[in-house]
């Protein structure tokens, strides 16, 4: 193969990379509605045509760039648990989650909170496949963690359902910040140091589930 040609080549095999990034920059700095198909094929370099070759409609591209970003920081996270069955539940979670959070909250995947959540009324079926795609993988997968730990006695028994919940939410209100307040100048200075605010938030729900006296629910 000649040098023009394995350039054309490593091109093309490149494309569908440039398209999810191109997509994603341009949905956050316009919205998913009012970003024009021709407008993502352009900020990538190629042809329209070539953009409907790999994704048939912009339904479809918003999906793959899900795939591409947050899909892929949980099948990390599922690899590294899968790594590490031994060690305390709790340290694991604790590296587990920061690594996997700064990841997202460092990378422009970050922006996807924010774009599901002011788009999903107008785009349920793109709320529907976040729920399914995102969501469920990302909850089994924390909630297995935390279920572990209550079985090898390391964590009391708790809901695990809100645990999850109790982990996530304010995670994705981190992101939400970045991409909303942040973005216009009004960033928390307390916000700006996610791993350190992951930790923290992290250590106040650890020990919530440390073995312990039983408490007296607060109402």
């Amino acid at each position: 193969m000649s040098p023009s040609s394995s350039i054309r080549q490593r091109r093309k095999d490149a494309r569908p990379s440039e398209l999810l990034d191109a997509a994603l920059a341009l949905f956050v700095e316009k919205g998913f509605a009012a970003t024009k198909s021709e407008e993502v094929a352009a900020r990538a370099g190629v042809s329209k045509g070539t953009l409907y070759l790999y994704f048939p409609s912009k339904e479809e591209l918003l999906k793959a760039v899900i795939r591409h970003t947050l899909l892929a920081d949980i099948a990390r996270g599922a690899e590294r648990l899968a790594q590490e069955e031994n060690g305390p539940t709790g340290e694991l979670l604790v590296e587990l989650m920061t690594d996997w959070w700064v990841n997202v909250y460092e990378s422009p995947s970050s922006a996807i909170f924010k774009l599901v959540m002011t788009e999903v009324r107008n785009f349920p079926d793109i709320g529907e496949f976040y729920l399914r795609e995102v969501i469920e993988p990302g909850h089994q997968l924390i909630g297995g963690l935390v279920q572990r730990g209550i079985d090898r006695g390391e964590f009391r028994p708790v809901d695990v359902d809100s645990v999850v919940h109790s982990i996530v939410l304010p995670m994705v209100m981190l992101c939400l910040h970045k991409h909303s307040m942040g973005a216009c100048g009004f960033a928390d200075s307390h916000l700006t140091h996610p791993a350190e605010f992951i930790r923290q938030h992290l250590d106040l729900i650890l020990n919530g589930l440390r073995p312990g006296p039983t408490a007296t629910p607060v109402l």
